[in-house]
């Protein structure tokens, strides 16, 4: 299984718009695109890549969970 890793953004932005699959989270964040500023679009995109490249068996899997920072 390939294992895709996220940054503590990103992880927070598929929190904020998750749904019971990966296709689904990725369409509301998507849905979402025309409401954010330049960053978080670039931010978004880069999350919705990655998104599409893993499976969704790995995205079932996965623990996503709001953090803070990355030094927790």
């Amino acid at each position: 299984m390939n294992s895709i890793s996220f940054t503590v953004e990103e992880e927070n932005l598929i929190c904020m718009y998750h749904h019971d699959d990966r296709r689904r989270t990725m369409t509301a964040i998507s849905d979402a695109l025309p409401d954010m500023d330049a960053d978080m679009r670039q931010l978004a995109g880069q999350t919705i890549q990655k998104l599409h490249n893993m499976t969704d068996a790995a995205f079932e899997e996965a623990k996503f969970s709001m953090a803070l920072s990355d030094t927790e």
